[in-house]
């Protein structure tokens, strides 16, 4: 099981957590804003789990103000082992979260698709602002052109918003579940696919988008959406004065992007 201190910890972004009695998580938010997001994670997974192939966690309300969520553990150690049945595994595991009724998740408090929309625009536009400007100039109209086309993207389904491989846990060879749902919104699907297709292993990959089923126009969106995953590295280096990051980001940056 991916181990937790007793105490309030984890180098998570948004949330804080503790493991109590070695069998539960509780998490609470590090910001105001993350209190909402967790919320809406107690309303949507609840339905969404009996939905998916893979465990997941299903936080619910333990103390108001100050809010704290808790859900037993899911048992894995972060993925570190990146072969075709892992991969199968993870494919299948979104083509089902990706085929729940968007419609009943605005009901139960995601966002709906327009306000989605809204939020990409004025995110895209900040990017747009702070980093662009940080990059060569022989360098920026292909960050802008980026911008551009990701704004433009569907917000059509659930997803799950942040995939990473320490989000993805495996335990005695498979994968045994997927964590951190906080981000889980109506969005496009090429989003939950840019590492698993353009940042993995070829085996692990190939075989995510052979158990997925993943159409050409899915498998170049999430292209770019792989492109634009160390912008925002950029920006939590900026907003925490973090210069390392904003070198280490800006790096990532014009390494994925188009020459």
């Amino acid at each position: 099981m991916t181990i937790l201190s007793e105490d309030w910890g984890g180098p998570g972004w948004d949330s804080q957590a503790r493991l109590v009695g070695g069998r539960w998580v509780e998490r609470r938010p590090r910001r105001p804003d993350v209190a909402a997001r967790l919320l809406r994670e107690t309303r949507l997974a609840p339905w969404l789990a009996p939905l998916l192939p893979l465990p997941i966690p299903v936080p619910r309300v333990l103390h108001v103000e100050p809010l704290i969520v808790r859900h037993e553990a899911v048992p894995g150690e972060p993925l570190e082992s990146f072969d075709a049945g892992r991969g199968r595994a993870l494919g299948g595991f979104l083509r089902a979260l990706h085929a729940a009724d968007p419609a009943r998740a605005v009901r139960l408090g995601a966002q709906p698709a327009a306000e989605v929309l809204r939020e990409r625009a004025a995110g895209t536009a900040d990017l747009a602002a702070r980093v662009v400007p940080l990059l060569p100039r022989e360098r920026r109209a292909a960050a802008a052109e980026l911008l551009e086309a990701v704004a433009a993207f569907p917000a059509c389904a659930v997803v799950h918003g942040d995939l990473a491989p320490e989000h993805v846990l495996e335990r005695d060879g498979a994968v045994s579940g997927v964590i951190d749902f906080t981000d889980a919104h109506v969005g496009d699907p090429a989003l939950d696919l840019a590492w698993p297709l353009h940042g993995a292993p070829p085996a692990f990959a190939g075989a995510v988008a052979a158990a997925y089923g993943v159409p050409a126009g899915l498998r170049e969106r999430a292209l770019l959406w792989w492109r634009l995953g160390p912008w925002h590295e950029v920006v939590y280096g900026l907003d925490g004065d973090r210069p390392d990051r904003v070198r280490d980001g800006l790096a990532a940056v014009l390494a994925r992007l188009p020459r």
